[in-house]
């Protein structure tokens, strides 16, 4: 029943929130990456994202990223700054060890900002984990 149920606990797999040069936009922009610090590949990644505050809402995306290798990040999309107001959700879903995992991140209402920036092992760069 239920209680044989057993729901993987999601760990080494971030979403984080990086500023970037944009070339065709020509301007610093926030990029939001998948990051895989796993020793080992993930499949099958599903990202589904949105975003919401009191009286507005974005549309609800789908992601289907691939494969990750061990370490590695992928690019999802970027965020606006009209959205980082929001509370922006992500939820990621992955095969690993052939088990099922899925887990939501969460950037809370202007938690992207320059002034929150943390080191990101993976991307060996400074971006923002989300929650």
């Amino acid at each position: 029943m239920r209680k044989d149920i057993e729901i993987p606990k999601v760990e080494n797999v971030h979403i984080v929130a990086v500023m970037e040069w944009d070339k065709e936009f020509t301007g610093q922009q926030w990029n939001i990456y998948v990051v895989n610090n796993r020793e080992d590949e993930i499949s099958m990644v599903l990202v589904m994202s949105r975003g919401n505050s009191e009286d507005r809402k974005t549309s609800t995306l789908r992601h289907d990223m691939g494969d990750l290798a061990p370490k590695t990040s992928k690019k999802i999309e970027f965020i606006t700054a009209d959205v980082i107001e929001f509370t922006n959700e992500y939820l990621v879903t992955f095969f690993a060890a052939n088990k099922l995992f899925e887990r939501k991140f969460i950037f809370e209402p202007n938690s992207i900002s320059e002034e929150k920036v943390t080191e990101i092992p993976v991307l060996e760069n400074e971006g923002i984990l989300a929650k």
